[in-house]
């Protein structure tokens, strides 16, 4: 499960008295009709809710960029999060690049970043970084499909830093079992921290810090779940309203009676670098979580 994200603060729905509340059909309608490019999840505000790691990764990013001389943004997404940090850094540095796989948002990144001097190049999610060996200080990236320890450790500068945050393992699995059912277990640990820690010590990166969190997410209605799962397609592949229909139904019936639908999403930060020496850290899965408001990605 990779980079699903939904606003943090659950705003209930505006709905005067004399308006009747929206039926299974008209949720599933919208759901089914929002546009799904990019990784701005502002659209979920009032309808789903996720709490944000208590590392606050787009403002420490922030905090790195100022400091940093050449960064790279692997699979930058529409390009939000590096913009949100940017626009909180205090100083950009001299070279800025993004990679981006899916053409919808390499196009929307480019629109967005490009303002700010980063120049976004479209790169498959599993290609070879198609940048010079050592070119940049600062390597990041925000839930990563899949992180290519080899390439990472080769872009980047001796002593040079990678700090992203990752998706961990078995993120919102009570909705993806709710609708596939009990998975495998190696399915469920196929994110696991210390797997992807010892993978990118054998492409050369040391860490220097983890940390892992687990976090509440709540949908409050239909329409958010029908547009999240098309927006996130790895979470139930294939996914459409008329093959899922029945238990979108029974899944809308129960968000009613029960006021939400409730899952976990996690997510552990990464800070490596070649020919570190500082020590390990981690924190263990359960760290105490720190929701966020949006738009902070």
């Amino acid at each position: 499960m990779d980079r699903e994200h939904i606003p943090s603060e659950h705003v209930p729905s505006q709905h005067t008295p004399t308006q009747h509340p929206p039926t299974f059909d008209e949720l599933v309608a919208e759901g089914a009709s929002v546009p799904t490019e990019g990784w701005d999840f502002s659209w979920f505000e009032g309808r789903a809710t996720e709490a944000r790691p208590s590392w606050r990764y787009a403002e420490s990013l922030a905090g790195r960029l100022g400091a940093a001389t050449a960064v790279l943004d692997i699979q930058t997404g529409g390009g939000e999060g590096l913009d949100f940090a940017l626009g909180r850094a205090a100083s950009a540095p001299a070279l800025l690049a993004a990679t981006e796989g899916w053409p919808p948002n390499v196009a929307k990144a480019t629109a967005l970043l490009g303002p700010r001097g980063v120049v976004v190049v479209a790169a498959p999610e599993d290609a070879p970084l198609p940048f010079a060996d050592g070119a940049f200080d600062l390597v990041v990236s925000r839930h990563p499909v899949t992180p290519h320890w080899a390439e990472i450790a080769r872009v980047l500068q001796p002593g040079g830093t990678y700090f992203a945050q990752h998706v961990g393992p078995a993120s919102v699995f009570e909705l993806v079992e709710y609708f596939l059912g009990p998975q495998p277990e190696e399915v469920r640990r196929g994110r696991d921290p210390e797997r992807e820690r010892a993978d990118a010590e054998a492409a050369g990166l040391e860490v220097v810090d983890w940390r892992a969190e687990r976090m509440r997410v709540e949908f409050h209605d239909i329409a958010a779940v029908v547009r999240f799962l098309r927006k996130v397609v790895w979470m139930v592949p294939g996914f459409t309203v008329k093959a899922y229909e029945p238990r979108l139904r029974a899944l809308h019936q129960l968000i009613q009676a029960e006021g939400a639908f409730v899952a976990h999403s996690t997510r552990h930060l990464f800070f490596r670098g070649p020919e570190a020496h500082l020590p390990v850290s981690p924190l263990a899965p359960g760290s105490p979580p720190a929701p966020v408001s949006p738009p902070a990605p």
